[in-house]
């Protein structure tokens, strides 16, 4: 094993250890709200059409291909005639046009790929899916910002409120509690295309469509799970009914 690989292995083993500390420290500013995910179909076709419309021009999704979606229902026809606007083939990855070099010049770092957003998000007791729910909906204007928002759960945060024709415009007023903390509460000043309690709802959609994303044979996993409980309790049986027999003359 040469020099070059050893330092490599260090360097690798020294960023497994401290990744979970970078990941508190990171850890968000505002209480997190429990995300409503659900496996519904309905509920993750509307997550894969916001996904596509507001979320697929910037962030990739590059491990998943579109013809997965349809395990949640879509035919191939749906797919490329409403999620597919650039010419791509349905077996092509989620892959976007724009250079992460270009990118990291607009918005001060490269947007991330989604593909398994939730489960980076995921900390020892932080669901991904909370914390993708909460920052979507904690997005509020602050003219000092460069793009012109910010977020309570992500503070200085480069990503622009991609949602906030639907949302509408949410101020924040901050507190001074006196022990050197602050608490912040956010007015909706401008409304939306939605309500509040629509908007939300849309958020949860998206929100599970990303946790599908991440692991898209989880129900399938659960359910063979299922089915390896039941075989292993009716060989357990079995096998004690063996062993009795076996054993019935000595005992």
């Amino acid at each position: 094993m040469t020099t070059r690989m050893l330092k490599n292995i260090k360097r690798f083993l020294a960023a497994a250890l401290f990744a979970p500390a970078i990941a508190l420290a990171a850890g968000p500013a505002a209480p997190l709200d429990k995300a409503p995910v659900t496996t519904d179909r309905a509920s993750l076709q509307n997550g894969a059409k916001l996904f596509v419309n507001y979320c697929l021009n910037c962030h990739s999704a590059s491990f998943l291909r579109y013809n997965k979606l349809t395990e949640i229902g879509l035919t191939e026809d749906q797919i490329r005639d409403n999620l597919m606007f650039a010419g791509e083939g349905v077996g092509d990855l989620m892959k976007i046009a724009m250079r992460p070099a270009e990118s990291k010049v607009w918005f001060g770092a490269a947007p991330p790929d989604l593909t398994l957003i939730a489960r980076q998000r995921s900390g020892h007791t932080t669901p991904g899916a909370d914390w993708l729910y909460t920052y979507m909906r904690q997005f509020y204007r602050d003219p000092s910002r460069p793009t012109g928002w910010n977020n309570l759960v992500f503070e200085n945060v480069g990503m622009p409120h991609v949602f906030w024709q639907l949302q509408g415009d949410q101020v924040a007023h901050f507190t001074d509690n006196g022990d050197g903390t602050t608490t912040a509460r956010l007015e909706l000043v401008k409304p939306g295309l939605m309500t509040p309690a629509e908007y939300d709802a849309a958020v949860a959609d998206l929100v599970s469509f990303l946790v599908w994303m991440g692991e898209p044979i989880a129900e399938k996993r659960k359910t063979i799970g299922y089915f390896v409980l039941i075989f292993l309790a009716g060989f357990t049986v079995l096998a004690y009914a063996l062993k009795k027999n076996y054993w019935k003359d000595i005992h």
